[in-house]
């Protein structure tokens, strides 16, 4: 299985500038299709790749990886179908894969059951935006057992817990670039710098900068400042755009960002 770590290193072993994370909806335009566009992502330079689970009520998402979640579920994807999906490339996958899912999903399933089949295909980490911090424990403890790590995010106004977010963090912390939902921005004008400041002087685990990241612009900027910068919203969007069509474009996207 790769390691999380993995994404942030130079043969594993040596400090990397920044890391670039993609992320696609599985199931968007369909599964064989997401397997592809996964492998492409790859292909094209990214370092990890996180894999949206579709779900009914994605309320940390805007309307672009809103519609990919109901594209996703109208063409029948389903849990079993998203392993299966992953579980179909892990043998090709030299990078991290992480989920992104919320804990409904993850309760349904069963928690045991969940983080088995995440070690049996390979996913090594999780991040689940409607999870309180302070209720990590009981997912984090198991999840542990079959070696996957939960990924915490901190938030713009989570200042005053940043100490203690960061000592219990593991992983990878996904630094929210802005208030609101996930979705491209023109502009952020959060002072990521001083929260990234603030969070290792509390921790050597790497800190990725995600939330509203499109242009090649926006992704020097912030990979001079955090281990790694997500990519979400504008992907999907070239996805829904061209659906079962879009490998090129995808692969041309992401080499323009991780050539910067």
């Amino acid at each position: 299985m790769n390691k999380i770590i993995n994404a942030f290193a130079n043969n594993n072993t040596q400090p990397k500038k920044s890391a670039f994370i993609a992320y696609f909806m599985a199931g968007d335009p369909n599964l064989s299709v997401s397997a592809e566009y996964i492998l492409t992502a790859q292909e094209a330079g990214a370092d990890m790749v996180e894999i949206g689970i579709p779900f009914s009520d994605p309320i940390a998402e805007g309307e672009v990886i809103q519609a990919a979640s109901i594209r996703a579920l109208a063409a029948g994807t389903r849990l079993d179908g998203v392993f299966d999906m992953v579980s179909s490339i892990k043998d090709r996958m030299r990078i991290p894969m992480v989920f992104m899912t919320y804990l409904n999903p993850v309760f349904v399933y069963g928690y045991d059951r969940f983080f088995a089949k995440c070690r049996e295909i390979g996913i090594c980490g999780i991040i689940i935006p409607d999870l309180p911090f302070e209720e990590q424990s009981e997912v984090k403890k198991i999840a542990s057992q079959y070696n996957v790590e939960v990924v915490t995010l901190v938030a713009p106004t989570s200042e005053k817990r940043v100490a203690e977010i960061a000592h219990n963090a593991e992983g990878f912390i996904y630094l929210v670039s802005s208030m609101g939902v996930t979705g491209v921005r023109g502009e952020i004008t959060t002072d990521l710098s001083s929260i990234i400041t603030e969070i290792r002087k509390h921790t050597n685990i790497p800190v990725a900068v995600g939330f509203g990241i499109s242009t090649t612009g926006q992704v020097k900027q912030y990979s001079a400042i955090a281990d790694g910068v997500i990519v979400g919203s504008a992907i999907v969007r070239i996805i829904g755009q061209h659906g079962t069509k879009a490998k090129r474009e995808v692969y041309e996207y992401i080499r323009s960002l991780v050539r910067n």
